[in-house]
């Protein structure tokens, strides 16, 4: 299957996205069929904050209009927050849409994981994912999420993590997994591997991107199917 991504938000998180899934893709021993375009993170954040859910809507499906005449068979969003609009984009995408966030409801429940504590955008983390988890309770710091948010933003943007920002997403972890009970800490943002890749928290850490880099990797193996995944 020919998989679609809209990357560009961020650029980093595009690029984990292209790494893992062509290491997926080797270990299974297939050949990927890959199309991504460039949407603007600048435009993603300003819709976000502004929940204009149905201009960036709208731009998605111009997008996927391009990766469709590309030959694409579905089509994914390298962000979790850019999956504000999910419904939205749906409604008028000319492609199947391969949600980031359906997928970990099913992923916690399977590792036995009673709750998780999120980091990511702050409308990620104010609406718990979007309502989405159902069998695992997800945690965040509400006295943080502002300036948690703002700091993953400039992440995201700058492409790079400062120290004092990693220090500060690791501390937030401590406090969900030390005050609210969280089994593991979920990167519930796509850029949030520049902050945690190749170090030790000192507790359990779920990268979202990861369970979703799995599922495009089997459509693209055809070891699943785009009704297996809705």
């Amino acid at each position: 299957m020919h998989i679609g991504l809209i990357g560009g938000i961020g650029a980093a998180a595009t690029v984990v996205y292209y790494q893992r899934l062509c290491a997926a893709m080797a270990t299974r021993g297939k050949r990927l069929e890959l199309t991504i375009v460039q949407a603007d993170i600048h435009e993603l954040i300003a819709n976000n904050l502004a929940d204009r859910r149905g201009e960036q809507a709208r731009v998605y499906a111009g997008l996927i209009d391009r990766l469709a005449a590309a030959g694409a068979d579905c089509a994914a969003i390298t962000s979790l927050g850019g999956h504000f609009c999910f419904a939205e984009t749906q409604a008028l995408s000319a492609l199947p849409l391969v949600s980031a966030v359906a997928p970990l409801d099913v992923y916690f429940a399977t590792e036995g994981l009673g709750a998780v504590g999120l980091l990511g955008t702050r409308v990620v983390m104010r609406t718990r994912l979007y309502g989405q988890l159902h069998q695992t309770r997800a945690v965040v710091l509400d006295d943080e999420v502002e300036n948690l948010g703002q700091m993953y933003q400039e992440v995201a943007v700058a492409g790079c993590c400062p120290d004092a920002a990693r220090d500060a997403f690791f501390a937030a972890g401590r406090r969900m997994i030390a005050e609210q009970g969280a089994e593991a800490i979920v990167l519930a943002g796509t850029d949030l591997n520049l902050a945690f890749d190749g170090r030790d928290p000192g507790y359990r850490v779920i990268d979202a991107l990861d369970v979703h880099v799995a599922l495009l990797a089997d459509l693209a193996s055809d070891t699943r199917s785009l009704a297996d995944v809705g």
